[in-house]
């Protein structure tokens, strides 16, 4: 008998945080958002470094951190290509981290985070 996956079984998420350049945050959050990702948001940030470093080097010291809800099943794949686009975007570097999301209250708003809701006329 053949293995087959449960494509409906649960399926844990992980918050995904980019902290990136502000002018990047569009295209990161459209990046992110290839890999089945439903839910996104962005917080404004500002970087810790001395202003006056900051203007003699001409760096961006203005921040985007996106927090982004991801299954894990994703994770790893979603971190490789943001490495990847960290070294080849021009002015796009970041950084990224994931910490387990422990909990969600309501099956539909899990299936929606986790991208795994049923199709009409569709059976569990």
């Amino acid at each position: 008998m053949a293995n087959t996956i449960n494509e409906s079984a649960i399926k844990k998420l992980k918050l995904l945080f980019t902290v990136v350049d502000r002018p990047k945050a569009e295209f990161y959050l459209d990046f992110i958002s290839q890999y089945e990702v439903n839910c996104q948001m962005v917080v404004n940030g500002l970087g810790t470094a001395n202003s006056d470093f900051i203007d003699m080097l001409g760096l961006n010291l203005h921040k985007a951190v996106l927090i982004s809800v991801v299954r894990e099943d994703k994770v790893d794949t979603i971190m490789n290509k943001l490495e990847e686009k960290f070294v080849t975007i021009k002015n796009g570097k970041g950084v990224a981290f994931a910490v387990p999301l422990s909990s969600v209250i309501g099956v539909n708003l899990y299936q929606f985070l986790s991208n795994n809701r049923l199709k009409r006329g569709e059976q569990q």
